[in-house]
């Protein structure tokens, strides 16, 4: 039998304007933006519509904007009668996939998300450190590079993306080395990115301990349909289980081409990117080619599928 999944993005998605045509078009995209914004404390709608791109940027602001866009375009899609038969999320996104499959509820996820992105970007300042695409070796050749490199500081794969992209965190001086072995090991690129901190490593310890409270605070239910968690690549068996990988995630990788994999084992047949961008439809077309991939970002989007 054939299944549907959606695939929720995370930061590296957002551009200044997205959501306005939603906001413009639909009564529930104006109701949800005026939630977020009372939730928040801060106008989400305008900064998501208007930036400026360096504001929209910020970690703090990037989460939510993201996780609202999101989870109003799923609904969009319910409505016209799409639903899913199992979801994911790239890092963030993996909000989105638990509030579009009522692990807990917009409102619920969205405090979360306001909370994660405020820590991580704390953790950012208190803990300085970075992140880097390497795109041409494989995964084998990037966890040596990063052992190797960890001599001159903390350095770890964040992102399995493709079977050939591999994002690593940590310091500085460790990612750094990274990129420069990665160059003598003949990668076709290794480029630092523009981020705030070393998400996905162990420099995001700060806000873990944090974090774990508002987990902790929050009543997270079993979802409706299974959602396939980036610490595991599998989905989580109880509700308690959800809790602890959304904790752990954090500090650890995101293990995103076996994610894929597993998915597609499991009878995904076509794939629906819900939200900004289109970097995961991307991906999922480098690990499992046959998987039918669409995107649903804007009013437009929603109308031709």
């Amino acid at each position: 039998m054939s299944k549907t999944a959606f695939l929720f993005p995370g930061q590296g998605s957002q551009y200044v304007g997205m959501g306005r045509d939603l906001y413009e078009a639909s009564d529930l995209a104006r109701s949800l933006y005026d939630s977020a914004a009372r939730i928040l404390a801060f106008d989400i709608a305008d900064i998501s519509f208007n930036g400026p791109e360096e504001r929209l940027k910020q970690t703090m602001y990037t989460q939510p904007a993201l996780y609202v866009h999101s989870y109003i375009l799923s609904r969009m899609l319910r409505e016209k009668g799409l639903e899913p038969d199992m979801a994911a999320g790239h890092s963030l996104g993996e909000y989105s996939a638990y509030a579009c499959t009522g692990a807990f509820t917009f409102e619920e996820g969205l405090a979360l998300v306001r909370e994660r992105g405020r820590l991580m970007q704390e953790a950012g300042e208190r803990t300085p450190g970075g992140m880097a695409a390497i795109i041409g070796l494989n995964t084998q050749q990037v966890l040596d590079i990063c052992a190797q490199a960890s001599s001159a500081g903390i350095v770890q794969p964040a992102n399995f993306n493709s079977p050939i992209q591999v994002v690593v965190s940590g310091s500085n001086e460790g990612v750094a080395e990274a990129v420069r072995l990665a160059k003598e090991a003949g990668a076709k690129r290794a480029l630092p990115l523009p981020v705030s901190g070393a998400f996905h490593s162990p420099l995001m310890e700060y806000a873990v301990e944090e974090f774990g409270g508002k987990l902790a605070a929050t009543e997270i239910k079993k979802s409706g349909i299974p959602v396939y968690t980036n610490v595991s690549a599998r989905p989580a068996a109880t509700a308690e289980e959800t809790a602890a990988l959304l904790h752990d995630q954090l500090t650890h990788s995101v293990r995103w081409v076996e994610t894929v994999e597993q998915m597609a084992a499991d009878g995904m047949t076509r794939v629906i990117e819900v939200g900004a961008g289109k970097v995961l439809s991307g991906l999922v077309k480098r690990i499992a080619a046959d998987v039918e991939i669409l995107s649903c970002g804007t009013i437009e989007d929603l109308a031709a599928l």
